[in-house]
């Protein structure tokens, strides 16, 4: 079996009371686990995905009531609207929303093309614009971009997820540069491949097209460029997020964090 990470206790001294923080694609993965240790901090958290239900099991499972839980479809333009009208407010913004489809170029249908750059460029782009000015106003906000080791790498049959990912690096650093004279970090945290529900079905339908198991799927394909042969833990990566929400990072912007064991080292 690979190897699972058993998260322990938080590691970053965090205490974020009196803050204000969106987070997308909350509802499973990445976005849950950044939504938890955030309101574990103190803050007010606003949650926005898609799917309902996730987000009412989320605001179940906070125990100290801080998260609020905000339907929303960013690929909708109605949905668009109302996340930057929601972002308006917030002093801490974590851009995590994303999907994925793998196919060629040539067999890559333009409409899904459109749909993931809306959803991974167009409404990280909204959603900062939002929550700018009350951040300018304070003199203080985070913006923290869940990126992926493909914002700083390509790979075949994800043209889509690549070229969204690669542009949401370059709109985290323009944002860097504009907002550095009045308190704003932007950073990328890039992360290799993560257990989340996204991961383990692409690992199912791997084992299923090559006829190999699950534990080989791992090791041979999603981590062949990894040197750490396992899977990221979400929590790893929402530590990673908290620390760059704290005062010690506000030196730390226009980064590309890389959280890939070894991957980008090649």
């Amino acid at each position: 079996m690979t190897e699972q990470l058993t998260p322990g206790p938080h590691s970053v001294a965090l205490d974020l009371t009196g803050h204000t923080v969106l987070v997308t694609g909350a509802a499973s993965g990445i976005g849950r686990a950044c939504a938890l240790r955030l309101a574990a901090a103190g803050a007010k958290v606003r949650v926005v995905d898609r799917d309902a239900d996730g987000l009412r099991a989320l605001q179940d499972e906070d125990a100290g009531g801080s998260v609020q839980p905000h339907p929303l479809d960013l690929t909708d333009p109605e949905g668009l609207d109302a996340a930057e009208s929601l972002a308006a407010g917030t002093d801490i913004l974590v851009n995590n929303a994303g999907a994925q489809l793998v196919r060629p170029i040539e067999e890559f249908p333009p409409e899904d093309f459109r749909r993931l750059l809306t959803l991974m460029l167009e409404a990280p782009f909204r959603l900062v614009r939002g929550a700018l000015p009350q951040m300018y106003e304070q003199g203080w906000g985070r913006i923290v971009n869940i990126s992926s080791v493909h914002g700083l790498r390509a790979s075949a049959y994800k043209s889509a997820y690549v070229s969204a990912k690669h542009g949401l690096e370059g709109l985290s650093k323009v944002t860097a540069l504009e907002g550095a004279e009045r308190g704003v970090t932007s950073n990328c945290v890039n992360p290799a491949y993560v257990r989340t529900p996204l991961v383990e079905r692409q690992i199912a339908d791997q084992a299923a097209a090559h006829g190999i198991s699950a534990d080989r799927v791992v090791s041979e394909i999603l981590l062949a460029d990894s040197a750490l042969k396992r899977l990221l833990e979400p929590e790893e990566v929402a530590e990673s997020v908290a620390y760059l929400c704290t005062p010690q990072a506000s030196f730390i912007t226009g980064a590309s964090l890389p959280l890939d064991g070894g991957w980008t080292a090649h």
